[in-house]
This record gives structure tokens, C-alpha cells and sequence, in this order.
């Protein structure tokens, strides 16, 4: 029965950290790290209880890690360079810590002989099923360079899509967050100060004038933390509902229709799918296993669902685009060229094209999305500010009257 063990090495540069190992010995355990650190020292069998070492504080792999490390890995291999010395070297240059650890594991299994697809599916938050059936198809067929060039294309156009929605949204979240402080701030610590003036006139305020200062009051009170509270209750309702398969296929369905933004979902949703189905059948990678993949990266309940109705069409004899449209999920244009794809034998390449032709309308959609919301935040801003300098200057008219 396999034990874990801690074991203190040393690194190439002269560091000195441990290792945790799942092995049935002590010698086992020192044998599997061999072919990773130049030096291994005291071997110790790990004892049940707490372990601060299990905690992960190395943070994700980003789309972008992935593809430049895909990118790297195909021009070594392409140079026939082998890829245990591949591993080490790309390990060495890896910025993520996860990424680092998880390619020296990588370099080690495969020393033993263990495949390189086998090796990755140990490590799913590094390598999900897309990127390891697409490493076992390019092994099987002996392009395993072609593959990786390709899984690096994907990786870096969905980075790119992912940096533009990104980058285009970043404006309306900087200056609606800015404007939030900036509300609350006055709120808070402006107006208590107008608020000591009007008492001191006993003059009678106006209404918008008494709900500012009621407003201004509540939140300088313990009370404030009520509606904080139902809002992270909110929150945590919405995500435990989301985790259940009614609740995904519910929320997922409502996202698909919402104005403007269904539109950017959808669009979005078609391109991935496309994008990712056309690489994998390039590659050699059975339709069905195919299907299966695109369903668990689609990201959206609706489209996994057509997606299972798609693979039962396809086994009963089917088409793929007549499922897609009996689903009702994809755009009209979309399945008139899948339908085009299927008839001339072309259904990867077509799925490619479909997939760029998406990827631009979802950056043009959102940019459009942007430049309609900018004047819409400059004007709430307006109002935000003119509300609160409106409520402090109401009470000053009616002194002039008085003295007047």
C-alpha cells in the first residue's frame, strides 16, 4: 500500500525544500525523485494530521502560462530535442510556481516511461481533458509538435479574446467603482458636516435634503452591515443554486436571453465551441471524445445540452448541424455553415472559420457595449454628485428667503 513521504533535496541552484512523494518505500520514493534533483536527502514517512504543505498558495495557470509554455514546447520538440530535456528546461523558465512543479513531475514520469498524456492527466489544473486528448491523439499519430503548435494557437486566441473583453471592460469597472467611493465618501463624511449647520438654523429641510441626511446617518450606524449581509447571503444562495444541475441550466438559459449581453454570451459560447471542436477533429481526436470535451468546456449548461443531443444524433446515423439547430442554441449563419462543412467533408476548417467570424463580432459587440455605457456612467456620475450638492444647497435657498 503506497505511503506519502516527505523528502528533503537540493535543486540544481543549491536550494534546499521537500518534496511530498506517494510511493510504497522509502527507496521508492528517494528512486522517483532521482531524476529531478541533483541531491536527496532524509527520506521521512508523513504522519496523519494537519499538513500546511497541502495548501496551495501558488495560485492558478493562466490561458496565457499555457500557451506560451504549448508555444515553446512545440519549437523544442520540432528541433528534436528530447522532451524529458524539454520539461527541464521549460520547468527552469516557467513563471508559475504550479506550472513549475507540475513539468518536473512530468520530467520525471516520463523518465519512468509513462507517457506524456498519462503523465498530464495528474494534473488537471494545469492540463484539462482538451489539452490532454489533443497530447495523446499528437502521440498516437507521431505529431506531437503539430499538435502542441496548434494547442498554442487555440490557447493564444481564446488569451487574446479573453484580454480584449478584458481590457474593453476595464473603463466602465474603473470609473463605476470611482464613482461608488466617491458617493459614499460625500455621503459620509460630507454631509454630517452641512447636517451641523442646519441644526444650528432650526430651519424645516426640504425632502431630499432629510433622506440624504437619513441616508448619511444609517450609514455611519452598526446598522449598515444588514443589507451587506443580505447581500453576500445573496450571493452565496445564487452560487450554491448554481452548483445544482437545475439551477446551471436555469441561470444559464437566463444569461442566454438577457439584452446585449445574451447576445455577447451566445456569440461568444458558438465561438468556443467551434474553435475548440475544429482543433481537436484536426488533430485526430474522435468526433464523440470530441463532443464530450466541447460539452465540459463549454461553460454553459444550454450548449452542453445541445451538445449531448448532438453526440445521440450522431450515433443514431445523424448530422451535427441538424441536432445544433433543432436546439435552437446556435445563429442561423452558424448552422447554415456547419451544414456546409458537413456536405463537403470540410467540418474542422468550416468550425475554424466559424469561429473567427464570432470572435470578431464578440469584440465588436463589446466595444459597442463600452461606448454605450461610458455616456451612461458620465451622466450617473452627474447625478450621483449633483444629488448629494443639490441636498446641501436646498436649505441655504430657504435661509435667503428667511432673511430676505
Amino acid at each position: 500500500m503506497a505511503k506519502t513521504y516527505l523528502v528533503d533535496v537540493t535543486d540544481a541552484l543549491g536550494k534546499q525544500t521537500k518534496e511530498k512523494v506517494d510511493a510504497n518505500s522509502p527507496e521508492q520514493a528517494r528512486s522517483i525523485l532521482q531524476g529531478r534533483y541533483p541531491t536527496i536527502g532524509r527520506v521521512m514517512e508523513k504522519k496523519g494530521g494537519f499538513d500546511l504543505s497541502a495548501l496551495d498558495f501558488s495560485g492558478g495557470v493562466s490561458v496565457k502560462d499555457k500557451s506560451i509554455f504549448s508555444r515553446q514546447f512545440a519549437a523544442m520538440v520540432n528541433a528534436g530535442v528530447a522532451i524529458v530535456r524539454c520539461l527541464s528546461v521549460l520547468s527552469d523558465q516557467a513563471t508559475s510556481p504550479k506550472m513549475k512543479k507540475a513539468l518536473l513531475e512530468l520530467s520525471a514520469d516520463v523518465q519512468q516511461g509513462i507517457s506524456l498524456s498519462e503523465s498530464m492527466k495528474k494534473h488537471p489544473a494545469c492540463f484539462d481533458d482538451l489539452y490532454v486528448s489533443m497530447i495523446e491523439a499528437g502521440e498516437m499519430g507521431g505529431i506531437l509538435d503539430e499538435v502542441l503548435n496548434r494547442l498554442a494557437r487555440l490557447l493564444e486566441d481564446m488569451a487574446k479574446l479573453q484580454a480584449e473583453v478584458k481590457s474593453a471592460m476595464t473603463y466602465p469597472v474603473v470609473v463605476g467603482s470611482f464613482a461608488l467611493i466617491i458617493f459614499f465618501a460625500m455621503t459620509i463624511f460630507l454631509i454630517p458636516i452641512f447636517a451641523g449647520i442646519f441644526g444650528d438654523l432650526g430651519i424645516e429641510l426640504p425632502l431630499l435634503t432629510q433622506v440624504m441626511l437619513n441616508l448619511s446617518a444609517f450609514l455611519r450606524t452598526p446598522k449598515v452591515l444588514i443589507p451587506i449581509a443580505i447581500v453576500i447571503a445573496i450571493v452565496f444562495a445564487y452560487k450554491q443554486y448554481y452548483k445544482t444541475t437545475a439551477g446551471k441550466l436555469q441561470i444559464d438559459m437566463i444569461k442566454l436571453k438577457l439584452p446585449v449581453l445574451g447576445d455577447i454570451i451566445e456569440k461568444s459560447a458558438v465561438a468556443k465551441f467551434c474553435r475548440i471542436f475544429g482543433v481537436l477533429t484536426r488533430s485526430g481526436v474522435p468526433i464523440m471524445n470530441s463532443l464530450d470535451i466541447v460539452g465540459r468546456t463549454a461553460g454553459n449548461q444550454v450548449i452542453c445540452n445541445a451538445v449531448e443531443a448532438t453526440k445521440a444524433e450522431i450515433q443514431q446515423g445523424g448530422m451535427m448541424s441538424v441536432a445544433l439547430e433543432r436546439e435552437k442554441v446556435f445563429p442561423a449563419l452558424a448552422i447554415q455553415m456547419l451544414t456546409i462543412g458537413e456536405e463537403t467533408g470540410e467540418l474542422d476548417g468550416m468550425m475554424l472559420k466559424v469561429a473567427d467570424f464570432y470572435d470578431t463580432e464578440v469584440e465588436g459587440a463589446v466595444k459597442a457595449l463600452t461606448s454605450i455605457l461610458e455616456p451612461i456612467m458620465m451622466v450617473g456620475i452627474a447625478i450621483m454628485v449633483g444629488t448629494i450638492l443639490l441636498s446641501m444647497y436646498l436649505p441655504m435657498f430657504k435661509v435667503f428667503e428667511a432673511l430676505g
